[in-house]
C-alpha cells in the first residue's frame, strides 16, 4: 500500500538581488531555544488535534466542491507547507495563515507552533520504523533572488527544507527541475506536480510526503475476486474485491451517525481507520467530521472478530488548486496584493500565485506474513459479523506514535 502527496506553491513578484544561502546548518533544537525555556511547548497531542481540525475543515470544503467524487489529500503536507510560508509572513498575512491552520494565537506562540511542527516532522521521519514515511520541503528560487538568511536557516532546521536555484525565465527547464525533484522524492508516483509556470514566478515551494505501509494482517491475493461496488442505489461498477476471514480487529458501530468504523493496522507506527456510512448517510457523516468525532471513534474501538471483511483493491489520485479553497478557510492575503512575505526576501511584492496539491492512494493486498496469529484472545459476542465495503466509504491514515492524520480519503468510485 502506498500513499503519495505533493504540494507546490508558486510565488510571483518583481525583485532584483543576489542569491545568498548560508552554508552552515542549524540544529533543529537551537531555533527558538529561548522560547522553549520561557514558554510552554506545544505538545504533540494538542498539535495533532489542531491539525485534525484543519484537516476536517479542508475536507468539508473539498467534499462540497467535489460531490460524489473521490477525495484524497495529505493535510499534513498542506499544513506544513503553509506553516513554512508563515515563517516569512508578517502582519495580517501571518495571522491569517496560522489562524486558518486553526491555531489560537492568544494561547500558542508563533515560536511554539514552528517548534511543534519541527518535532512532529522529525518524529514521523525517523528511520527504523517498519512503516516507510518520508516528508520534506524544497524551495526553488529565481537565481537573482536574495533569500533572507534567517528564513533560510529556520526553514532548513525546522521544516527539513532544501533550497535550489532555478532560472524561471527558462520555464521549460525550471519546470523539469521541479518535477524531477518531486518525482524522485515520491518514488516516481507523482511525475508532474507543476504543469505551467507564470512568467513572473520567482520562487516555487514544494512539500511532499511518501507513505508505504504493509498490513499487519494481509489479504491473500488468491482470495481477491470481481464484485460489485455500488456508487449509489441505481449504479454500480465491477471492482477487484479483497477478502479476509476470521479477522479480530478494533471495531465500533456508531449508531448516532449511522456508520461502522474499523481499524486495520500496519506493521509499525501507523493504522488506517475505515468509516462505512449506512446507505444514504455519507453526507451526514461528512458534516460531523471534527477532532471530537475522530477522538470518539478511536476511544470507542474494541477488538471484535469479523467473520468476513471485504475491501476493494483500488488506486485513486486527485489534483487540487488550493488557491480556490483556502480563502474559504480565511487564508486570503497570501494570494492577493496585500500579501506581506517580506520575511522571505527583501522584495516587497511577493504573492502566492498558485498552490497545487496532488495525491495518490493505492490499496492492495500486500502485507507481512507470520504475524497473522496473535498471542491475545478476546471475549466477543458470538453473532456473526460480515463487513462489505461495497459502497462509498472514508479512510483516515494516522501515525499512531504522534496521533497525527497523514491522509484523508473518500472512495466514491474505486474505478
Amino acid at each position: 500500500m502506498a500513499f503519495i502527496a505533493a504540494l507546490g506553491l508558486m510565488i510571483a513578484g518583481i525583485c532584483l538581488g543576489v542569491l545568498c544561502f548560508p552554508d552552515g546548518t542549524l540544529e533543529r533544537d537551537t531555533l527558538f531555544h529561548e522560547d522553549q525555556e520561557n514558554g510552554t511547548q506545544l505538545d504533540s497531542l494538542t498539535l495533532a488535534s489542531i491539525n485534525a481540525d484543519f484537516a476536517f475543515s479542508l475536507y468539508k470544503k473539498l467534499a462540497f466542491k467535489n460531490l460524489h467524487e473521490n477525495i484524497v489529500f495529505s493535510p499534513l503536507s498542506i499544513s506544513a507547507a503553509l506553516a513554512l510560508v508563515s515563517l516569512g509572513a508578517k502582519g495580517k498575512t501571518l495571522e491569517e495563515i496560522l489562524e486558518g491552520l486553526k491555531f489560537n494565537l492568544t494561547e500558542t506562540s508563533e515560536a511554539d507552533i514552528h517548534q511543534g511542527f519541527g518535532h512532529l516532522l522529525q518524529r514521523i521521519s525517523q528511520p527504523g520504523d517498519q512503516v516507510q514515511i518520508s516528508t520534506g520541503s524544497a524551495l526553488f528560487v529565481e537565481k537573482h533572488l536574495q533569500i533572507l538568511a534567517e528564513f533560510q536557516e529556520k526553514a532548513r532546521a525546522l521544516y527539513q527544507a532544501e533550497a535550489f536555484t532555478a532560472d524561471f525565465q527558462q520555464s521549460h527547464e525550471a519546470k523539469k527541475l521541479i518535477n524531477d525533484y518531486v518525482s524522485n522524492q515520491t518514488q516516481g508516483m507523482i511525475k508532474e506536480l507543476v504543469s505551467d509556470l507564470n512568467e513572473r514566478t520567482l520562487m516555487v515551494l514544494v512539500n511532499y510526503i511518501y507513505f508505504k505501509g504493509k498490513w499487519k494482517m494481509p489479504f491473500n491475493p488468491h482470495d481477491t475476486f470481481e464484485s460489485e461496488f455500488y456508487l449509489d442505489v441505481k449504479r454500480s461498477v465491477k471492482v477487484p474485491m479483497m477478502k479476509i476471514k476470521a479477522l479480530t480487529t478494533p471495531y465500533f458501530r456508531d449508531e448516532e451517525l449511522s456508520c461502522t468504523v474499523v481499524e486495520l493496522k500496519y506493521t509499525g507506527n501507523a493504522s488506517a481507520l475505515f468509516i462505512l456510512p449506512d446507505q444514504g448517510r455519507m453526507q451526514q457523516v461528512e458534516a460531523s467530521l471534527q477532532p471530537e468525532t475522530l477522538r470518539k471513534w478511536k476511544n470507542s474501538l474494541r477488538p471484535r472478530k469479523i467473520s468476513e471483511l471485504y475491501l476493494p483493491k483500488f488506486s485513486i489520485s486527485t489534483d487540487y488548486s488550493l488557491k480556490n479553497i483556502l480563502p474559504e478557510l480565511g487564508i486570503k492575503a497570501i494570494f492577493s496584493k496585500q500579501a506581506d512575505l517580506s520575511g522571505i526576501t527583501e522584495a516587497k511584492d511577493l504573492v502566492v500565485s498558485q498552490m497545487v496539491h496532488k495525491a495518490m492512494l493505492d490499496v492492495a493486498e500486500t502485507g507481512t506474513e507470520a504475524v497473522a496469529a496473535t498471542g491475545v484472545n478476546f471475549r466477543i459476542r458470538s453473532r456473526r459479523t460480515t463487513l462489505w465495503f461495497n459502497r462509498p466509504f472514508l479512510m483516515v491514515i494516522s501515525h499512531t506514535d504522534v496521533q497525527t492524520t497523514l491522509f484523508i480519503a473518500k472512495v466514491a468510485n474505486p474505478k
